[in-house]
């Protein structure tokens, strides 16, 4: 065992485990830290990956050669995307995972990296000296040196278990002791703390359950994958099924809900508003005759399942209770409780777009620390930080995704930015541009990035070029292409579509509605059709179709990339800039953004403080070399920049 790492990992979940893996791809000496070994990559919720938004988020953590995709591709027990009915803008892929063989997946490639070691302690304090962090400190003594630290540390800072309206259980999760002295070093650095709160379900014996009465729900049947450049076995496909709550459960929650900790005052912390306990729903929405419900597996080797949809801080006997008023669910046995869990987190504010700490250099923070809830959220957040802190040590330029490039991008930037006042969840709406942001071409999108600063290792530079190349292959294909009236007639007919009159060239034909690129590269036997995978194809077919709108959605995006060539320097003095608004200085100060374009999408910061914000800014970098600044901002114009 080593005391001293070039970059040192604090905490084993999802974003200290895309953390570790990227820094050690990286080529950087990296020790991961974490409580219990055995539980690194744990799925502590439901046992899923993806949804919409979150499985594009997922796909680009791949791209940047982060470890879920494959995990989740060995160990998917479902898999669905969803929105099908709707843009391919808005897609998601979602997979229902084993709880046992995801971790066990993530752990096998985590041992092969070389430059990663793994060691299981608990963190109890930090070693900084002169605004910069210089290692760790645990519990049990051990002094470990680094020059980058990365903070994961989940829900464990200051954790407090509720189940019904007892005083809370100190735990960082279910089973495991919270992290007190890291919290209070960290809040000792005087950074600003707060308390969010997040939930789980109650687990049930599928045995016990009637599903003769519930609604199946299988997966697709399209050989989808999550991860582009590894190739591994997929486990065989379970059934979810759907079921509903009714007046029976909304009469014992009601009856009972003084026995919440949430409504018996026992949280003080927000919860997520888009993933609410069952305790909200009924309070929140008391006209709702019913309320969806997922049942969904544990795993191929197991009879548990997650009931997804009922969160819960209820008594156990209640929780008991409320289940056997569903249907298929008279006689059901619990096999786990639900429980809430209250947590320290740090408002995002604080950090630079790289999740470096403004206040400490070299000190990163990435996942639930940072305000978020979900995996992968987390995943995004960790494989960034770990980019960065290795690149910090190769004294490199840093790695900052923008809203145009990643919703990994998106997230971090209303994070620093905007700040978060409830657990921040990622969602499409929540991006400008979804039709460049697509799960489909997350590789080549993020691919020649992550390769072009050495982040991936051989076989995944391998893989994403034979991937790139094939894409281009079939995008030639198609411009390149005619296709005859006589070869179209009976495929057109099939579908609906109008006959060709002359011959056209493919790529034109493509974008008819109900026309699929599969059936126009069947038309020809000099095609590259039969040896390209499903997913090139598909990437291929919506770029092509949708091109027009993809074209003008990146001019917009390089018209406000252009809008934010404007630098603004780390140290400006927002506060001496008596121009802008009282409450402008103020939030700028507080973010200190890195362009106009960052400002300007800081609530309270108005149209008129930015155009102010170029003069002041010109004025004090020509008083540092004395010289008077141009009257006008030349001929940037000001607006408000879009969101």
């Amino acid at each position: 065992m080593r005391s001293s790492y070039d970059v040192i990992v604090v905490g084993g979940g999802h974003a200290g485990v895309e953390a570790a893996a990227a820094s050690a791809r990286a080529g950087v000496s990296t020790l991961l830290l974490t409580p219990d070994l055995s539980r690194i990559g744990q799925m502590s919720c439901n046992p899923a990956i993806g949804g919409v938004a979150k499985g594009v988020v997922a796909r680009e953590v791949d791209a940047l050669g982060g470890v879920m995709g494959e995990a989740t591709d060995a160990s998917r027990i479902q898999f669905r995307m969803l929105n099908r009915s709707k843009g391919p803008a808005v897609w998601g892929p979602r997979a229902q995972c084993d709880r046992v063989m995801y971790p066990v997946a993530v752990r096998r490639v985590l041992d092969g990296l070389p430059m990663l070691d793994l060691f299981q302690e608990m963190v109890s304090d930090l070693l900084v000296e002169s605004g910069r962090v210089h290692g760790v400190r645990t519990r049990g003594g051990l002094t470990f040196e680094a020059k980058c630290v990365v903070i994961t540390a989940g829900t464990f800072l200051r954790g407090r278990i509720h189940i019904g309206g007892a005083a809370g259980v100190e735990a960082g999760r279910d089973g495991e002791g919270p992290s007190v002295a890291l919290a209070e070093g960290l809040e000792g650095l005087g950074l600003e703390v707060a308390r969010f709160k997040t939930g789980t379900p109650p687990r049930v014996d599928g045995r016990s359950v009637d599903f003769s009465r519930l609604e199946r729900q299988d997966g697709d049947n399209e050989p989808y994958r999550f991860a582009a450049y590894a190739r591994v076995d997929v486990p065989e496909q379970l059934p979810c099924w759907i079921t509903y709550s009714d007046d029976g459960l909304k009469e014992v929650v009601t009856r009972n809900l003084q026995r919440s900790a949430l409504y018996g005052g026992e949280i003080a912390g927000r919860g997520p508003r888009y993933c609410p306990s069952i305790e909200d729903k009924i309070v929140r929405f008391p006209n709702a005759q019913r309320h969806q419900i997922f049942l969904e597996p544990e795993g191929l080797h197991t009879t548990e399942l997650y009931v997804n949809g009922l969160s819960t801080s209820l008594p156990a006997e209640v929780q008991l209770e409320f289940l056997r008023t569903i249907r298929g669910m008279e006689d059901v046995v619990m096999t786990k409780v639900g429980y809430a869990i209250e947590y320290d987190y740090f408002p995002p504010h604080q950090l630079r777009h790289t999740l470096e700490l403004q206040r400490v250099a070299g000190l990163f923070f990435a996942g639930q620390i940072n305000g978020t809830t979900g995996y992968e959220e987390a995943a995004g957040q960790g494989i960034v930080a770990g980019i960065n802190a290795a690149l910090s040590v190769r004294r490199e330029a840093p790695f900052v995704l923008e809203r145009d490039e990643a919703y990994i991008g998106v997230l971090i930037d209303d994070l620093v930015t905007r700040g978060v006042d409830e657990p921040y969840r990622l969602f499409t709406s929540r991006a400008e541009f979804r039709l460049l942001l697509r799960q489909d071409n997350a590789p080549r999108r993020l691919g020649p990035l992550a390769r072009a600063r050495g982040l991936l290792t051989s076989l995944q530079e391998e893989a994403l070029a034979n991937r790139i190349a094939e894409e281009d292959r079939v995008l030639v294909w198609f411009r390149d292409t005619n296709v005859t009236p006589a070869e179209t007639d009976s495929m057109l007919r099939e579908v609906g579509s109008a006959p060709l009159t002359q011959p056209t060239r493919a790529i034109d034909l493509l974008k008819r509605p109900r026309v699929r690129a599969r059936d126009l590269l069947a038309l020809s036997d000099a095609s590259p059709r039969a040896e390209i995978a499903m997913e090139v194809l598909g990437a291929v077919e919506v770029e092509l179709k949708y091109s027009g709108y993809v074209v003008r959605e990146r001019e917009r995006a390089e018209r406000l990339r252009k809008q934010s060539n404007f630098m603004l320097d780390k140290d400006l003095p927002y506060r001496d800039f008596e121009t802008i608004s009282f409450e402008g200085r103020e939030k700028l100060s507080r973010v200190r953004p890195g362009t106009l374009a960052q400002a300007g999408r800081i609530p309270g910061v108005s149209p008129s403080d930015l155009q102010n914000l170029i003069l002041e800014v010109r004025r004090y970098r020509a008083s540092l070399v004395g010289t008077l600044p141009d009257a006008e901002p030349s001929v940037f114009h000001v607006k408000r920049l879009e969101t």
